[in-house]
């Protein structure tokens, strides 16, 4: 008897941020409350929804944004995904300890319990981009959840260029990869390298679909920000998911808050991965010189 694969629809909360905390968070709920209600069962958000985006300058006083998991949005959004009964993959700036901080996005089952959280492993070091200022990489791994009815691993933005991060998570089940992202154009720069770096941001997660035969969702902020002046950042938007295959499913706007809900299909997972076996014809005895920084 053939084996029920199911299918599923994920949820894409797409906003622009300000400085007003409460009217983010707000707008993040609401995000998840249209979802839900159009029929997704796991929602995620953007990266660090719930302020500007803060790396632009190195400022001791964003440190004052963190709070402690279990928290605050923790309690909120557990409560909101039993109320709704959906899975949330939720981004936030986690404070540890003293002096120890990371770039966290927490899986939280329908019922509202906090399965687990992934901190972010890659952390960047570029201009309006100062996350070493802030975060400690991650310390857990790559790690996959059962959630809303499919295998998900979660990876946040700048872990999005990483194969390895990508392969790791594939092979702890993952059958949606996730991806939080906050990530968009110095305008100075976007008339002369805009669309090549937005391709080579899409293009390197639709190989990570390709390469693991798995889903891939990348729920991006939008938006121009620059909360300490200069020229800031204008986010581009353009949410997406992808199948096993690279194909695009469905893209949201350059420029406008959107929720997307797509529906997955596990069963694609399944057959991308026996007809195009790259999990089983890894040379894994050959690879053992992944681990050096540089071969030399």
């Amino acid at each position: 008897m053939p084996r029920f694969v199911p299918k599923l629809s994920v949820g894409l909360v797409q906003n622009r941020c300000s400085t007003d905390l409460a009217a983010n968070v707000d707008a993040a709920e609401r995000g998840i409350r249209e979802a839900a209600s159009r029929g997704a069962t796991v929602i995620c958000l953007q990266e660090l929804f719930a302020s500007v985006y803060f790396c632009q300058i190195e400022d001791h006083k964003y440190f004052d944004l963190a709070e402690t998991i279990p928290g605050p949005s923790t309690e909120r959004f557990g409560a909101l995904a039993a109320e709704l009964k959906v899975g949330l993959i939720v981004s936030l700036f986690e404070r540890r300890a003293a002096g120890l901080y990371h770039n966290t996005a927490v899986v939280i089952g329908p019922d509202g319990v906090l399965l687990g959280k992934y901190r972010k492993m890659h952390i960047p070091d570029d201009p309006l981009f100062y996350e070493k200022f802030y975060f400690t990489p991650g310390d857990l791994g790559y790690l996959a959840w059962d959630l809303g009815g499919a295998k998900v691993g979660v990876c946040i933005c700048w872990d999005q260029w990483y194969p390895e991060a990508a392969r790791l998570t594939a092979l702890r089940g993952a059958q949606i990869l996730f991806y939080p992202t906050a990530i968009g154009w110095h305008p100075a720069e976007k008339a002369q390298h805009g669309r090549r770096q937005h391709a080579s941001w899409e293009t390197i997660q639709r190989s990570h679909a390709i390469a693991n035969g798995c889903y891939v969702v990348a729920p991006n902020r939008v938006g121009h920000e620059a909360p300490d002046g200069g020229d800031g950042i204008e986010f581009w938007g353009q949410s997406f998911v992808c199948d096993p295959s690279g194909e695009i499913l469905a893209k949201a706007s350059e420029t406008d808050d959107e929720v997307l809900v797509v529906e997955v299909d596990l069963g694609l997972v399944e057959t991308q991965r026996t007809h195009w076996p790259f999990l089983r014809d890894r040379r894994i005895d050959s690879y053992g010189e992944i681990t050096r920084r540089l071969i030399d």
